[in-house]
């Protein structure tokens, strides 16, 4: 797909169609973002917290409790950073293709009012304005479910096993 098919596509599908695209561009930026992030940064983090719990002496005592519970926090915390973040994205992407539907069949009702229905063709510039922007939504949202289900695992899961290296004596 070239660049001038990219500028028609953008055009048939009106402005609404370029604010999905950012927030597509911003959300997968958020998903890599996390993927690096676990892939490069997580388990250094992890096992900082893991060598301070273990460097201490007392782990029986409250504040020892309280201790661990902050180091875990602290993991989660970083661990999750940005998640809830992508799953507003993901909601929001298939809201901004409703958008789209509305304003584009506002566009279709003004054109059929003004040509009382002959007008076709001006029509169904209307009725693209109104699908293409619903699709792309709906792409977009189906993209992020599919990463933002995954990275809900593997959060608890690491979070879980920093937990079970930090062993209560």
């Amino acid at each position: 797909m070239g660049f001038g098919e990219l500028q028609a596509f953008l055009d048939r599908g009106g402005p609404v169609l370029l604010v999905i695209m950012a927030a597509t561009f911003v959300m997968w930026a958020l998903i890599l973002e996390r993927l690096f992030y676990f892939r490069f940064a997580h388990k250094q983090i992890a096992a900082e917290a893991i060598a301070e719990w273990r460097s201490r002496s007392d782990r029986k005592s409250k504040l020892a409790h309280w201790v661990r519970e902050k180091l875990v926090s602290e993991v989660r915390a970083k661990a999750e950073q940005n998640v809830q973040l992508t799953k507003a994205m993901v909601a929001l992407a298939p809201l901004l293709g409703l958008l789209g539907t509305v304003t584009g069949m506002v566009a279709v009702f003004d054109i059929m009012a003004i040509t009382a229905g002959a007008d076709a063709k001006a029509m169904s510039a209307g009725v693209s304005r109104a699908t293409i922007p619903t699709m792309a939504g709906m792409v977009a949202s189906l993209s992020g479910i599919l990463f933002t289900s995954g990275m809900d695992r593997t959060v608890n899961r690491s979070v879980q096993r920093v937990e079970d290296a930090m062993e209560i004596d």
